[in-house]
């Protein structure tokens, strides 16, 4: 009886190696990039943390089908390599030979890919089931209301063109007092020069006395 125990627990990772097998029909290759998301504070990838993974894909798996028979037996992993990548498989609780298809799997894990992607403070990029499209994140909500922010542009147009056509009137009326003073001084030029002779120059002296006329005038005044 002993022996028979002692054989089938020896033959129990023997099946489980058989049953996870890279590139699988219901198999999945998981990369993680602990390094490039945490630096300085990355996590050794050991035993234990293989066994949290396990224990997540079982709560997804749980989650998923609504059945508590998912356990982290039913996970198994395997080729895992030291750059931390390896692939995995979920058994059927109820039968240890037959696996979970993969679609199931995949509708599983993305149904809970925020939680498994908390539980190792990774994201959709450094936590990587090749083969699953990463999950979309919700639409960001804005802090302000749509229509308050659609006002406030249009207040901005509005402010922006009564600036505008506040300048420009500016300017014009500026351009206008120029060409008023312009044609001002122009028009006192006109008024000063006469026959080319300015009016101020002829106002600042006596005059010229002709003899001939002044001899005259002395004779008819003695008559």
């Amino acid at each position: 009886m002993l022996a028979r125990v002692l054989l089938a627990l020896s033959l129990v990772p023997a099946l489980a190696q058989a049953l996870c097998q890279p590139d699988g029909q219901d198999a999945y290759k998981v990369r993680l990039s602990i390094k490039t998301a945490l630096g300085a504070n990355a996590y050794e990838w050991n035993e234990s943390e293989q066994f949290l993974f396990r224990a997540t894909l079982a709560f997804a798996m749980r989650k998923y089908t609504g059945q508590e028979t998912f356990n982290v037996s039913s996970v198994i992993v395997c080729d895992e390599t030291p750059r931390v990548s390896f692939w995995f498989v979920v058994t059927n609780p109820n039968d240890t030979a037959t696996l979970i298809p993969k679609n199931a799997v995949e509708e599983a894990i993305r149904l809970s890919r925020n939680r498994i992607n908390s539980a190792f403070l990774l994201s959709d990029k450094t936590l990587q089931f090749l083969g699953i499209p990463p999950t979309l994140a919700p639409p960001s909500q804005p802090s302000l209301p749509v229509w308050l922010i659609v006002f406030g542009v249009v207040m901005g147009i509005v402010t922006t063109g009564i600036l505008a056509l506040i300048i420009i009137g500016f300017i014009q009326r500026k351009k206008k007092e120029k060409t008023i003073e312009d044609e001002d001084e122009e028009e006192k030029q006109e008024r000063i020069m006469e026959n080319g002779i300015s009016c101020e120059t002829l106002e600042g002296k006596d005059g010229v006395n002709n003899g001939a006329y002044s001899h005259d005038e002395d004779r008819l005044t003695q008559l």
